[in-house]
């Protein structure tokens, strides 16, 4: 009798520990759906007034969704105004952050996988940049390119960040994870160090890249200050600098510069969408060594 009550508590033990459980979870559940609509809906109502005729994205009070829906203002922004232009502008940039995105991941396999002369002292020098703030170098860059005749050009406004300290950091981190073992076999197999490096070590390099595009994309795809400095002639202009220039080129209107901001804002949403089983394992494997 003894052993069957005590089978008797445990089972009730178990059933009152797996409804606590149930109901933890269903509270954790709700207290992050209500935080993930909280952070969520200024990019809903920015999504919403895009759409809304000026009259009713100035009522009050405002209405979160509209009740005329309309793209009048996108069709704007591409006929009327020249955000076709920065957007090309703003893809050419990041076109040309992709080229770079080539050299870093060179430069990070051959610290990680090569011994060479003075290559600790290098390393630091690469982590030194990352401890200056860009607005530093700015000015010196800017006379470097004006040297260079590359000033109110898109080459000179992708150029300086072609490069950069933490993308070269982290694919040292993750290539240093490649074994060694692989790369001496296929060169046993007769593969040069271009055919090692575009054939294994790439492919193999895929969490980190992923990483890497959506941190370069980003980078371009907001890229303000500087073409602001660099670029003296409006039709260089990138499609953040373009929205600044909205309160300028024309009245107030809330419907035409939330069309402008989802512009801005979806391919970068987009982009991490398609890459986002990536960018944490790329995180991850980075810090392994």
């Amino acid at each position: 009798m003894t052993t069957r009550r005590l089978g008797l508590r445990m089972r009730r033990s178990d059933r009152s520990a797996a409804r606590k459980t149930r109901w933890l979870t269903v509270l954790i559940g709700g207290v992050l759906a209500a935080g993930a609509l909280i952070t969520a809906f200024p990019f809903i109502w920015m999504l919403s007034a895009s759409v809304k005729p000026q009259r009713e994205s100035t009522d009050f009070p405002p209405s979160v969704l509209p009740h005329e829906p309309t793209l009048e203002y996108y069709r704007m922004l591409f006929t009327e105004l020249d955000f076709g232009r920065y957007l090309v502008n703003t893809l050419a940039v990041v076109a040309i952050g992709m080229v770079g995105l080539v050299l870093m991941a060179m430069a990070g396999y051959a610290f990680a996988k090569f011994e060479f002369r003075g290559k600790r002292w290098m390393f630091f020098l690469v982590l030194a940049t990352m401890m200056v703030p860009i607005q530093v170098t700015m000015i010196p860059t800017y006379l470097i390119l004006n040297q260079m005749k590359l000033t109110n050009t898109l080459i000179g406004i992708a150029l300086p960040t072609l490069v950069g300290g933490f993308s070269i950091f982290l694919f040292r981190q993750f290539m240093s994870t490649i074994p060694t073992e692989m790369l001496e076999a296929a060169r046993l197999d007769g593969a040069g160090e271009w055919r090692t490096f575009w054939q294994i070590v790439l492919p193999m390099s895929k969490p980190i890249l992923a990483v890497q595009i959506v941190l370069t994309f980003i980078a371009g795809w907001n890229s303000f200050l500087w073409p602001l400095i660099i670029a003296s002639d409006q039709k260089l202009y990138t499609l953040s600098v373009g929205l600044s220039l909205l309160n300028q080129q024309l009245a107030v209107n809330p419907s035409l510069q939330m069309a402008a901001a989802s512009v801005m804002v979806i391919p970068i949403l987009i982009v991490f969408v398609v890459f986002q089983r990536f960018v944490i394992q790329g995180f991850a494997l980075s810090g392994l060594k």
